[in-house]
């Protein structure tokens, strides 16, 4: 497997490759510039995809251009091979169907700029993330408004087919303002690609799905989820690179939860729960995005209203956390946030304040430093990073 998501730099390779079989990596002077493809609401103010570089020696960032043509392109996957991506269309009508829609690109490996090649239905209505499957044979997406999960073939020339898998989630939890119905809010491939993980807010649940990649099918596994405290609403999940451990922040809670993971049954089994803010701080707004780092030494969360980064350490042996700090993001709800595949930058993006901010990863610690660098790019939702060969 090709993808820069596994090239996890000088950094991180010596924990990496001990706790997770990763291969090894290039060094880390060996790629000088990433790109940054950053996904939005498109609107009044946004475009579409745009596209930066960032600067591995200074954290500098530098606007690259626009890819327009998908409406509410909000969360974007990059394939394994690096030539193509992939971009939900967050919308509830595809072609007069209840449904969004899942587009194709394909990446100039000379300048990364993207072209269209085709779209397809996510089947349900307004698909909220997307990610590829290790193989790179199909991409899988959560659909937030219609509550349901669907798998969609890749070709070899990078396009779509129609879903081959549609799973329609159902049931409620207990808020009767957010989750009288479900909402898949994310899903998730396991370094096996055995199993894809999907938390759905309105549930209340992590529903485990065991994954065919080559037929593009999906199957409840059994057992076919796990629940998580009534009235959290699980929004982003994360594994480990060790395969030993899962990690979900609750958006409505405002907590994360970790797990122990079963790789061979695609069991989640929870040993913590941990709140995202500051003690003594009051609950205020909701969570978005969780990342562990790709040393696995540290997990990372962001808080909207809070408009921070929760920053905790990971105990090797246990999987359980323990909080480091919470940096503020200079800006207002941090819709998501981006590590770089070195583990050397986190870029916060806050979507409130249309600004992408970049800090300094302590390599020891886990602690964020600004580094005074940051850009603008309107309603900024998700980052994905691309080494620049030259």
């Amino acid at each position: 497997m090709a993808t820069w998501a596994r090239h996890v730099g000088t950094l991180a390779v010596a924990m990496a490759t001990a706790i997770s079989g990763i291969p090894s990596a290039l060094a880390e002077d060996s790629i000088k510039t990433l790109r940054v493809y950053i996904g939005t609401y498109t609107g009044p103010k946004s475009e579409g995809i745009y596209q930066l570089e960032l600067d591995l020696a200074s954290g500098k960032l530098e606007a690259k251009g626009v890819t327009k043509g998908v409406k509410n392109p909000s969360f974007l996957a990059i394939h394994p091979n690096e030539k193509f991506l992939y971009s939900v269309a967050e919308i509830s009508d595809f072609n007069g169907k209840p449904a969004g829609g899942i587009a194709a690109f394909s990446i100039n490996p000379q300048n990364g700029e993207l072209t269209a090649l085709n779209s397809e239905s996510s089947v349900g209505a307004g698909p909220c993330h997307v990610v590829v499957d290790r193989s790179g044979k199909c991409v899988l997406a959560a659909n937030y408004g219609g509550g349901s999960v669907c798998c969609l073939p890749i070709g070899e020339d990078g396009k779509l087919s129609a879903a081959t898998s549609f799973i329609q989630h159902e049931g409620s939890s207990v808020d009767k303002g957010r989750q009288t119905s479900p909402h898949g809010h994310s899903i998730n491939v396991d370094r096996n690609n055995k199993f894809a993980v999907a938390a759905d807010l309105g549930l209340d649940k992590l529903l485990v799905y065991k994954l065919d990649a080559a037929h593009g099918k999906l199957a409840a596994n059994d057992p076919a989820f796990t629940s998580v405290s009534s009235g959290s609403g699980p929004r982003h999940f994360a594994f480990h690179p060790s395969g030993k451990y899962a990690y979900v922040i609750n958006e409505m809670s405002l907590t994360v939860t970790a797990f122990n993971y079963d790789e061979a049954a695609g069991k989640l089994t929870e040993i913590q729960t941990i709140s995202t803010l500051p003690d003594g701080v009051m609950k205020q707004g909701s969570t978005a995005e969780v990342q562990v780092h790709p040393s696995g030494k540290f997990l990372y969360g962001s808080n909207r209203g809070h408009d921070s980064i929760a920053v905790y350490a990971i105990d090797q042996q246990t999987g359980k956390l323990t909080r480091v700090e919470n940096e503020p993001t200079q800006g207002k709800t941090p819709r998501n946030f981006g590590i770089d595949p070195t583990g050397k930058y986190l870029l916060a993006a806050n979507q409130t304040t249309d600004n992408i901010v970049v800090f300094k990863i302590n390599a020891e610690t886990g602690a964020l430093d600004p580094t005074g660098h940051s850009i603008n790019v309107p309603s900024p939702v998700c980052v994905k990073f691309l080494p620049v060969k030259k």
